[in-house]
């Protein structure tokens, strides 16, 4: 089949299915908490615990990082823990290296609203552990502090926006060959979710990255870095409220990173461990 008419074919497939889902009734629960690039700004809500797994690896250099994160809710919805567990693999001068990387502490506070509200705000405050080896790259070398404002804003029924502003500072890092320096890294994001139905999503997510790092002469330099990710999301709700949410995105270099685009892939697993009281 030629190439045009396959390209069309896919398309009104997935405006179809598209179709189909909005046309099905919205009883169920919407999917939350389940953005890939951009933060969400709504906490675990009481009793429920959420296991997330993601996969991206770039294309070109091979490089790639896989994560697990489990959130808690501590013991209510204004008080949130979790903590994130990097396992990575990256190309240095002495070859490939993989490993454990740097383990981020975190606790979020849900200031304003909740999942079922029309605006949510939850500012973030982590620790990052220097887990990993930095002489191998995996990690930063010294310990590092994160800050994180994710904003919430439900525009319709069918539409709902996040905004994210954060910054990252190690001020004691260490690169490979033992120099050390003070980094700094801002970052700020945007995604649109597009409620087809309550099991599926479609995202599309845009984060700019300034970050500061070490050079390979010596010294640090910086460099913005913006990406573009297109993705899509799907729930199974099983008994006693387990909920599976699958996801796939495509993030796309646009800028200094221009060209450069990864496989983002997601999982996570949320489940009641108790039933709070009525």
């Amino acid at each position: 089949m030629p190439r045009l008419p396959r390209v069309v074919l896919a398309t009104v497939s997935v405006l179809l299915a598209a179709r189909a889902f909005a046309q099905a009734p919205a009883a169920e629960p919407q999917i939350q908490d389940n953005s890939f690039l951009i933060e969400e700004a709504y906490n675990q809500t009481p009793g429920v615990v959420q296991t997330i797994q993601t996969f991206s690896r770039m294309s070109g250099s091979g490089d790639w990082i896989y994560t697990l994160t489990q959130e808690w809710p501590v013991p209510g919805e204004t008080h949130q823990l979790s903590v994130t567990i990097p396992v990575q693999g990256v190309t240095t001068d002495a070859g490939r290296a993989r490993g454990l990387g740097d383990v981020a502490l975190n606790y979020r506070y849900q200031l304003v609203g909740n999942g079922d509200a029309r605006v949510a705000v939850s500012p973030r405050l982590t620790l990052l552990v220097p887990s990993g080896d930095r002489k191998r790259s995996l990690g930063a070398g010294g310990l590092g502090i994160q800050v994180s404002l994710p904003l919430s804003l439900v525009l319709s029924d069918h539409l709902v926006t996040h905004w994210n502003a954060g910054a990252t500072l190690e001020p004691a890092a260490t690169d490979a060959s033992g120099e050390t320096a003070s980094l700094t890294t801002w970052n700020a994001g945007q995604s649109v979710v597009w409620l087809v139905h309550p099991r599926f999503n479609l995202l599309l997510e845009t984060v700019v990255t300034s970050i500061q790092a070490f050079t390979d002469r010596g010294g640090t330099e910086r460099h913005t870095d913006v990406l573009v990710s297109p993705g899509a999301r799907l729930a199974f709700n099983l008994p006693d409220n387990l909920q599976i949410v699958v996801g796939l995105a495509s993030p796309i270099g646009v800028v200094a990173n221009r060209g450069q685009n990864s496989l983002f892939l997601y999982f996570s697993v949320e489940l009641p461990f108790w039933h709070p009281a009525p």
